[in-house]
């Protein structure tokens, strides 16, 4: 088998435990994901099988969506449900729904953000929750950002739920933190589920108890048709047996990704840059 399936993935297992567990099933070592996970959230995590760890790079680029509660009132030292509390607002007041709609859209667009402490981000080759864990702090550098759509879905008392579709590379956790203190009090994200990752949606996703050879062979998603909003180019015989070789091949198209066959099978993917075609991925 060579393709993506979707899980959703339950709390309290990592991203990798989600492959582990895969990996096992079908008795194969070619087995990868996409979008890491935090053990405390839920929801879209895609992971490749066989040929297909090979696409991962086209994967990780893509946008995400989200839904998220904000705990208002409680700031943690970690951003979510797992930290310690570390400040509380004992004056904090219910927020008018305005206010929140007012506050939420003030968020859209490109914009830095400064990844949380308790992340896995390195600095001078130490990952971030480790120097957080031993009581340091480090200098963060802010990262680019944005923000396509964010909605407010519900609000009781002390708890906003919302949605939000946002480029790779966002923190949740920070932007409901960030969300808090605009609305002039502290919060961290209790609790979180990915929607989607671009084209992968939740519908897509199985249930992890219910992984089994057979589910997956029914719900596995070809690399063909991942990559089915992209052009194709039909190589005959010869022009296969040099693109294969490592040939570069002119081609008079656009700069992007294209899907490769020869004789209506599918290849794999090539790339077209000033109008020289190379080899990119064969499966």
């Amino acid at each position: 088998m060579d393709g993506v399936i979707i899980i959703n993935k339950p709390k309290q297992y990592t991203s990798h435990d989600i492959v582990n567990i895969v990996r096992k099933q079908l008795n194969t070592k070619k087995i990868g994901h996409t979008g890491t996970l935090d053990p405390n959230a839920t929801g879209v995590l895609p992971i490749l099988i066989g040929k297909a760890t090979k696409i991962s790079k086209y994967l990780v680029e893509h946008k995400k969506a989200y839904i998220a509660t904000i705990k208002l009132g409680e700031k943690r030292d970690t951003g979510d449900s797992e930290g310690n509390i570390i400040e509380k607002d004992l004056e904090f007041k219910n927020i008018e729904k305005d206010r929140l709609e007012e506050v939420l859209e003030s968020f859209l667009g490109k914009q830095k953000q400064i990844p949380p402490m308790y992340s896995a981000i390195k600095v001078d080759g130490k990952k971030l929750y480790e120097y957080a864990r031993q009581g340091q702090t480090v200098e963060i550098k802010p990262r680019d950002i944005e923000i396509y759509s964010i909605n407010l879905k519900s609000y009781k008392e002390d708890e906003i739920v919302f949605e939000t579709e946002c480029s790779k590379g966002t923190y949740i956790r920070v932007l409901c933190e960030d969300i808090a203190k605009e609305l002039g009090t502290v919060g961290y994200m209790k609790e979180l589920q990915r929607t989607a990752v671009n084209k992968f949606k939740i519908e897509q996703s199985i249930d992890l108890e219910n992984i089994n050879q057979e589910i997956v062979e029914k719900n596995l998603i070809t690399i063909e048709n991942i990559f089915n909003d992209k052009e194709s180019i039909d190589l005959n015989d010869r022009k296969l047996e040099l693109f294969l070789n490592g040939v570069q091949l002119t081609y008079e198209l656009e700069d992007n990704t294209y899907r490769i066959y020869n004789k209506n099978k599918f290849i794999g993917l090539g790339i077209v840059k000033n109008n020289l075609l190379k080899r990119d991925i064969v499966i």
